[in-house]
């Protein structure tokens, strides 16, 4: 009896999170990291700085402005509802970028505009920089609703942290870790 309950625990553990993958591109060396869990995906791919600068630049905004954005450890974010039980809901200051002992949420479009406020970019600018950005909360809906946007940590190139996602279903919180994250050199 003892053994079945301790195998049916198990199966449950491993129906609700999956392993991590990590990919790279061969063409590009661009890594991305993905985690499937509780009926949701996660995943992070590096933006490189130069292509964080290349975007930007193309978008209107200045050198000075771009370089403090590309130096701050840029992701292609993706978070999808593939099975969960429920719409998922998410606010990106309950996440946690996690590395040495420090933890605090991943820095979102609101800190950004605050502090692109200083290089008096054009509004056009700003819009192009508002609307490439993870969103600051969002919904999805069961059966494949999903987003994705960039996100940044702060950390300096080269930096190893792990991710920790929170949203919540009905009134549970789940959450996702994405662990051992490089931000690009």
């Amino acid at each position: 009896m003892n053994r079945l309950l301790l195998l049916l625990a198990l199966l449950l553990m491993s129906s609700a999170s999956s392993a991590q993958t990590r990919t790279v591109d061969p063409d590009s060396g661009v890594v991305t990291w993905e985690t499937r869990v509780h009926g949701v995906t996660l995943s992070l791919t590096q933006i490189l700085p130069d292509q964080a600068r290349a975007f930007y630049l193309n978008r209107g905004m200045t050198a000075e402005a771009v370089e403090s954005y590309a130096n701050a450890c840029v992701y292609m974010t993706v978070l999808r509802n593939d099975e969960a039980p429920g719409v998922v809901r998410f606010r990106l200051a309950d996440w946690s970028v996690v590395s040495g002992d420090r933890s605090r949420p991943p820095i979102g479009v609101d800190e950004w505009l605050v502090r692109l406020e200083a290089y008096a970019l054009t509004k056009a600018a700003l819009i192009a920089f508002r609307w490439a950005q993870f969103p600051p909360e969002q919904a999805y809906q069961p059966g494949g609703d999903w987003n994705q946007g960039m996100l940044t940590t702060g950390l300096a190139p080269n930096a190893d942290f792990d991710l920790v996602a929170r949203w919540d279903v009905a009134g549970e919180t789940y959450e996702g870790v994405l662990r051992h994250v490089r931000c690009a050199p």
